[in-house]
């Protein structure tokens, strides 16, 4: 039996507010295995980062986690006090966060903060934390890497500040990486480099979850996806089956949107509407007022996860009807 890596079971994150509180993730059940990418992909508010924050323990005030449960290699992350999960950031758990410069410090260089953290979680000297940084600038495909090192992260391109932060993580091989948009704003050639070292840390042993909102990096990247909508996973799969036969209308519809060569000429699809707003969700399915297929059943309760095939699994109840 294949081992977990990570194992998110109905995952919710709630914030109050003066209308009761709102649920930008909402029962959340998702699993990364032992040498697997899987991609978390859906619209800008649909809680993919959220989802990445809980499993880093960096839910900010007032927001907590009210429900649910997550276990990395077994061990229950939610039992954990902040001293503890401390410990684990940037040794068993990593995560690249979309802007590297909200996560540098600005007045420190590169280098020094990649060997602080060997030196916080291997009992190295400072000399050979300082050989394992370069070793992981060199990596990722740093050039120059003693001159990088020495840079702010002010001096350093977008995709070199990247870099930096994918050779932290990487340096202390930890058993996830969790990748939150770490292609965007990048240029094509950045962004197939970026990829490939993602897969390199893959083959090297680490599992990684992968949040994005382009299907096209997802489809070459990940071995699994899970599309995610309004704080719930909508339809999740093998992602070769997930793109050739997705059921949900919401991942048909972004399916849909995307342009191809193969769809040369062809008039691209869009979603009707627009995500509804936290903590104003419809009642029964949040996807039910822009979609063709809803109905008296679909407006009266949210539909239950269902698996249709192995490992794939949907939140509808029409799922593989055709709208009219």
């Amino acid at each position: 039996m294949e081992q977990n890596t990570l194992e998110i079971s109905h995952l919710t994150v709630s914030f109050p507010t003066d209308r009761g509180g709102f649920r930008p993730v909402n029962d959340v059940s998702l699993t990364v295995r032992k040498g697997q990418i899987v991609g978390l992909v859906g619209e800008s508010g649909c809680g993919k980062s959220m989802t990445a924050r809980a499993v880093m323990g960096l839910i900010r005030s007032p927001g907590k986690v009210t429900g649910g449960q997550i276990l990395l290699e077994g061990k229950d992350l939610l039992a954990l006090n902040g001293k503890e999960m401390r410990s684990l950031r940037g040794n068993e758990l990593a995560m690249v966060f979309q802007d590297p410069m909200t996560s540098l410090n600005p007045v420190v260089p590169v280098g020094k903060q990649v060997e602080e953290a060997i030196l916080l979680h291997r009992r190295v000297s400072r000399e050979e934390a300082r050989k394992r940084t370069l070793e992981a600038f060199r990596n990722v495909g740093i050039s120059e890497a003693e001159k990088r090192s020495r840079s702010y992260p002010h001096e350093l391109s977008g995709g070199l500040r990247q870099r930096v932060m994918i050779a932290m993580a990487m340096v202390c091989c930890p058993r996830l990486l969790i990748a939150d948009e770490p292609t965007t704003a990048l240029d094509v050639i950045m962004e197939a480099q970026i990829l490939q070292l993602m897969r390199q840390m893959r083959d090297r042993g680490t599992s990684i979850l992968f949040i994005s909102h382009n299907l096209g990096v997802i489809a070459q990247l990940c071995d699994y996806t899970c599309v995610m909508y309004a704080g719930r996973i909508a339809e999740q799969g093998d992602t070769r089956e997930l793109f050739e036969r997705p059921v949900h209308p919401y991942t048909r519809g972004l399916l849909g949107a995307v342009s191809s060569l193969d769809r040369k000429g062809e008039e691209l699809e869009t979603i009707r509407g627009s995500v509804p707003a936290p903590g104003s969700l419809p009642a029964g399915c949040p996807f039910g007022p822009r979609c063709g297929l809803c109905d008296e059943t679909c407006r009266g309760a949210c539909p239950e996860p269902r698996e249709i095939s192995p490992g794939h699994i949907v939140r509808c109840f029409h799922a593989g009807e055709v709208p009219v």
